[in-house]
């Protein structure tokens, strides 16, 4: 199923589970889309195992084929532990 609201990342069938490891996503300080976002804004994505959590991460590092071919992502990721 595609998810296109962000109240819908959560899968129903996991909605119970605890979730202790995170990816957290800023923007570097001066990045431009900031001022967009805010100086201030970061998301946090919390998975169930290590393994989950890594996978997302080397997904989210990916770089997509939907960027330009003149964009470079800017955002920092760092793998997080509750």
């Amino acid at each position: 199923m595609n998810y296109c609201h962000q109240h819908n990342l959560v899968e129903p069938d996991k909605a119970g589970t605890e979730r202790k490891y995170g990816v957290r996503i800023r923007l570097p300080e001066g990045d431009t889309f900031s001022r967009l976002l805010g100086t201030e804004w970061e998301r946090v994505r919390w998975y169930a195992t290590e393994q989950e959590r890594d996978r997302a991460y080397d997904d989210i590092a990916n770089r997509h084929g939907y960027y330009r071919k003149t964009d470079t992502p800017t955002q920092i990721l760092e793998k997080i532990i509750r």
